[in-house]
């Protein structure tokens, strides 16, 4: 039956304060990743799958070997390979047999069983030793549990290629698998028989499920899609059709007030060619032949016209600007 978790009069869980108190008294004696893992095993709540081998009084020796003793300030047990498993050899690439996966969470569990019973001693009465089995057991557990996550990997791999889930990020579905299969290994029990791949499988696939579902979701309050364009700002393009603007409507103010002293086949020419004169805007020029065709002229001697004109419009801008 769960029970109400008591409070300090600052709100903290008396669980916390005194993970913190004690975390605290013995910082000096401990290195700073132990202090973190302490602080951590003595504020969450601890599980672990029993087993009737944890009932027999050399447990420990099948397990862990002959049992060791911590030396004063030592956290790690140094364990030995046990029946025919090399842990150091366990990879990705590696499968476990039955017999290998079944010692490893028998392994895990009573690690874990012993992590819970040294939370309640180190409560009880916070001796540097019992903190120091306590964290050892946590490391032996966390190697357990890293070695059976690590043989484990490629189902979620695999699970993720064989689903086809469209318009899903792959990233996101191996990080899902990951966690579902971290989570496998927390629940399993190899007591009951089955092997460990087919619990993980149908938790990863479930994981995968809930990526589709929470996309889906997020699809539907967002509806657009992603447009790298409305990311890029649109200044310098903006910026450019202002001064654009402003040149045309310069170049209309000389040619109505003739401050380039241009002739009417010139002015003419200027405004037909660059479509000055259009009513509304874009305006579509004429080709050189239009021009020339309209003032009875050859091309060639529209651009001649052209050129001269523009020169002079050049000068007259040019000493705008110098002003």
């Amino acid at each position: 039956m769960e029970t109400a978790q008591t409070t300090n009069r600052q709100g903290m869980p008396s669980s916390a304060l005194a993970a913190h108190s004690l975390v605290e008294q013995l910082k000096p004696k401990l290195a700073d990743a132990d202090r973190g893992l302490l602080a951590i095993v003595l504020t969450e709540p601890g599980e672990f799958i029993d087993h009737d081998l944890f009932r027999k009084r050399n447990v420990e020796t099948i397990l862990f070997g002959a049992p060791m003793a911590l030396r004063p300030g030592q956290t790690r047990f140094v364990d030995r390979p046990m029946c025919d498993l090399d842990f150091d050899a366990i990879t990705e690439e590696t499968s476990l047999t039955t017999a290998q996966e079944i010692f490893l969470f028998q392994r895990f569990n009573y690690a874990r069983r012993r992590v819970v019973q040294l939370v309640g001693a180190v409560r009880a009465n916070p001796t540097l030793e019992t903190v120091c089995q306590l964290l050892a057991w946590t490391h032996r557990a966390m190697d357990a549990r890293a070695q059976l996550a690590r043989a484990n990997l490629p189902l979620v791999l695999a699970m993720a290629k064989r689903t086809r889930l469209s318009g899903l990020d792959f990233n996101e579905l191996i990080s899902e698998g990951n966690y579902a299969l971290l989570r496998s290994v927390d629940k399993f029990d190899c007591s009951r028989g089955f092997k460990f791949s087919t619990y993980a499988c149908r938790a990863i696939l479930k994981s995968f499920s809930r990526v589709a579902m929470r996309a889906s979701r997020y699809r539907g309050q967002f509806p657009t899609e992603f447009d790298p364009t409305l990311e890029k700002s649109d200044y310098m393009e903006r910026r450019r059709d202002d001064i654009e603007g402003q040149c045309v409507d310069e170049i209309r103010e000389i040619l109505d007030h003739n401050r380039a002293e241009l002739s009417d086949i010139e002015k003419r020419v200027i405004r037909e060619r660059f479509a000055l004169d259009a009513p509304c805007l874009p305006a579509k020029p004429k080709t050189l032949e239009q021009v020339g065709a309209m003032i009875g002229v050859t091309k060639e001697r529209v651009r001649q016209i052209q050129n001269k004109a523009l020169a002079k419009i050049r000068l007259i801008l040019e000493d705008s600007l110098a002003a």
